[in-house]
């Protein structure tokens, strides 16, 4: 028998961990990522559920809420974590892609706020691309898009002339 009340529970911390961000409520929103990870960490590896999958989307909801509330190594260490599923994934579409501009954006904030302005300048670029790629629905995509635009142009003013980023275009990670 599948566990259904673990998925289920699983997937409603998910989904209160996105209200609450929405809402401000970034430390509840850590809280219930942390919660659906647990719950989802009761579910047998027998069953078909992608474990992987689920965990990276957790980790792409954490390492935003752990941005907004300047905690930059612990988000970075959980966008890398989401990363690490998504780059291999190589998909962009409905709600893998969304988590994955998420992942990639949340990373940019966490290696800015620690002071790595290169690397953060070629992740704001690679999800401005991403988003731009993206052809469905994401809640908040212009204000998104208006907080990429403006962390590059402070990022471009902030770098030195000759500074090389190590950019890689999004796609170049999969293919």
């Amino acid at each position: 028998m599948k566990p259904l009340k673990e998925v289920a529970l699983a997937y409603k911390a998910l989904s209160d961990a996105e209200r609450y961000y929405l809402d401000g409520a970034y430390e509840a929103a850590a809280e219930s990522c942390r919660k659906a990870m647990e719950e989802s960490g009761k579910i047998p590896d027998t069953e078909a559920f992608d474990h992987s999958g689920f965990e990276a989307f957790c980790h792409a909801s954490l390492s935003a809420s752990l941005g907004k509330l300047g905690r930059y190594q612990d988000s970075l260490a959980s966008s890398d974590k989401a990363l690490y599923y998504f780059n291999r994934r190589g998909e962009l579409n409905q709600d893998d892609g969304k988590l994955w501009i998420k992942a990639v954006f949340s990373r940019a904030i966490a290696l800015d706020g620690l002071g790595r302005s290169g690397e953060a300048l070629g992740e704001f670029r690679k999800s401005g691309e991403m988003l731009a790629e993206r052809k469905g629905e994401m809640p908040g995509r212009d204000e998104l898009k208006q907080q990429i635009d403006s962390s590059i142009a402070k990022l471009q003013r902030s770098l030195p002339f000759n500074a090389k980023p190590g950019y890689k275009a999004w796609w170049e990670f999969w293919s």
